[in-house]
């Protein structure tokens, strides 16, 4: 059964960039560039039935295209820190974006998330990495930042059991308003329009 999760895809060259930050901290494990996304509502485990109800849900999402900047990085985890990430730039559309598809799934019987949404790319997971180590290798690269990009369409994705990071599979796209399809079209994946499998 695949876990299931909105996503916002990270372009190539942004992705490029975020991939420069990879290296120089002791027990990372460190995701895969083509595996980077930003998570807008996390699912998880759902019967077919369940995951086609959200899919033909989140059909009816009507939003604009919007721009995004990945900025700065951090840790999750305090004095255990688990996991790396870069941060993105405060987006009310992202936001709102973010916030209809919860809704959406709280209406269809999905417990609330009950963590704030918080919009990051994680980088690397981590592995007794000592909180000194990644402190140091934050503040090395605190200044981090991309140039914005335009943000075209919403995605499903899965993942299957792992230890985490990947692989991800896009299951279903969903464009925003104001975006040339032709564009999205280069970029799509050919698993894109597949709906999930049972």
């Amino acid at each position: 059964m695949p876990r299931l999760f909105t996503a916002l895809e990270i372009p190539r060259d942004a992705a490029l960039s975020l991939s420069l930050l990879r290296g120089g901290l002791p027990g990372a494990r460190w995701i895969d560039v083509e595996n980077y996304h930003l998570t807008l509502r996390f699912i998880g485990d759902v019967e077919g039935h369940l995951a086609d109800e959200i899919a033909n849900a989140l059909d009816r999402i009507h939003r604009p295209s919007f721009s995004l900047a990945l900025s700065g990085v951090g840790a999750f985890g305090g004095k255990k820190p688990h996991a790396v990430w870069a941060g993105v730039s405060s987006s009310p559309d992202m936001v709102a974006l973010q916030g209809e598809i919860d809704r959406i799934c709280q209406r269809l019987g999905l417990p609330a998330d009950p963590r704030k949404f918080m919009p990051h790319v994680t980088l690397a997971r981590l592995r007794n990495s000592s909180p000194l180590d990644v402190a140091q290798y934050l503040s090395a690269r605190g200044n981090f930042s991309a140039l914005p990009f335009r943000v075209g369409r919403f995605v499903l994705m899965s993942s299957r059991d792992s230890v985490g990071g990947g692989p991800y599979i896009v299951e279903e796209a969903w464009p925003l308003s104001g975006v040339d399809t032709r564009q999205l079209s280069r970029v799509a994946n050919s698993s894109d329009a597949s709906r999930i499998m049972r």
